[in-house]
């Protein structure tokens, strides 16, 4: 019997919810532990391999344990381009390309031996595994044309979720019209990821940061529930079970619309990769649309003045920490300066893992300043990691921080 639902409305709409959490959860995860991206994957990875092989001795599809697979590795997948992106400082655009060729094997490979990559195909170890596989990647692929378009656009959250949306709708529209349906579910399956995530940062950032301030903790209890509400009723009524005995198919549409369909789609990637490319030449502020954790200090919190908060992190943070601080960005300073940008990167890296390693600690000693000295290294980050670097900009971000952290 088949092993993956029947495509319904309805498992679009799980998806979605599924990579929201994704999203989210993995955000809240990684900090709540507070051991690290690599140690946080490690676990996880863990966790969806065993789930995973629960999943794979079932002889049909079980909706609550195949959802609980695709959260898995929804949050799996979310984790891996973070490591790429915060730990090891790989550009998202070489991300991209790297989970997409990752795909493109994948579906070769898959094809070759199977010569098939329907979803309806499902019936047999090898065609199950190739699946996973593939939904592994097309979350981690999805995450990181999420987060390069932001990094491009600057777009912040809420508006964000349009581009994903419509390109969904789009796909859908050239299905009806008689495009590849295997083509167009894959399609489809890799732009919720971006949809989802999208969603899941306007739910959780902070209103002063464009979203609506339910945090990612909040923002994945909403939609864990809502997953498991899908999940009880898909069990009791079976609305997404393949039939035991499949309906005749209907006829394949004509060549001639395929084609067309085909063409339409191609003309719509190339229209999305001029939009992205004119926004992205527009002056925009990257670091807006980056991923923040920042936890909000509460109603009644004054702004800070750069000598105030100066003042309260020489008082209230440890000496030890600020004085890491202090040199790893005097240390990048010094590398823009000899035009070593790649090194430079490297170091700005060491700023960013110890200052998120440290967050509880810190945040907890002075929420207001902590806030104030993460948005200044938000913005390093971003001038340092910029696919077309400013040394200007980048020269001016440090001294700023290097300010704050009482080393200028």
């Amino acid at each position: 019997m088949s092993k993956v639902p029947e495509i319904t409305i309805w498992f679009w709409v799980i998806k979605i919810l599924c990579t929201t959490v994704g999203e989210s959860f993995a955000d809240f995860i990684n900090d709540a532990l507070g051991v690290g991206l690599v140690a946080t994957a490690m676990i996880f990875t863990a966790v969806s391999a065993v789930v995973l092989a629960v999943q794979i001795r079932q002889r049909s599809y079980v909706p609550a344990l195949y959802w609980l697979t695709v959260v898995l590795m929804s949050i799996t997948g979310t984790l891996y381009t973070d490591i790429l992106t915060d730990q090891a400082a790989v550009p998202l655009g070489i991300s991209s390309a790297v989970f997409s060729a990752m795909l493109a094997v994948v579906f070769g490979i898959w094809f070759t031996r199977e010569r098939t990559l329907s979803i309806h195909s499902i019936i047999s170890l090898p065609r199950e595994a190739f699946y996973w596989l593939a939904v592994l990647v097309t979350f981690a692929l999805g995450t990181a044309l999420g987060d390069w378009t932001l990094e491009l656009t600057g777009w912040g959250p809420g508006i964000s979720i349009l581009l994903p949306l419509v390109l969904i709708g789009i796909v859908s529209a050239l299905w009806r019209f008689g495009a590849n349906p295997v083509l167009a579910f894959w399609t489809a399956y890799i732009l919720t990821r971006p949809l989802g995530a999208n969603i899941g940062d306007w739910l959780g950032l902070a209103p002063d940061e464009g979203g609506v301030g339910l945090g990612t903790l909040t923002t994945s209890i909403i939609f864990l529930a809502a997953i498991l509400a899908t999940v009880v009723y898909l069990s009791i009524s079976k609305a997404d079970v393949v039939p035991d005995v499949p309906e005749q198919a209907s006829p394949p549409a004509a060549p001639a619309r395929r084609r067309a369909a085909l063409g339409m789609l191609a003309a719509v990637a190339a229209a999305t990769i001029v939009l992205l490319a004119y926004t992205n030449s527009l002056p925009h502020t990257s670091a807006a649309a980056e991923k923040s954790t920042t936890p909000s200090c509460g109603p009644g919190t004054t702004a800070l003045t750069q000598s105030e908060a100066q003042s309260a992190a020489q008082a209230h943070f440890a000496a030890s920490n600020i004085q890491e601080f202090r040199t790893i960005t005097t240390d990048t300073l010094a590398l823009v300066q000899k035009g070593n940008q790649t090194q430079a990167s490297t170091r700005i890296t060491d700023l960013e893992t110890s200052w998120d390693e440290n967050q509880r600690t810190l945040n907890a000693a002075d929420c207001a300043v902590w806030n104030y000295i993460d948005k200044q290294i938000d913005a390093v980050l971003s001038a340092v990691r910029s696919h077309s670097p400013n040394p200007a900009t980048e020269q001016k971000a440090l001294n700023t921080l290097l300010t704050t952290l009482g080393g200028a």
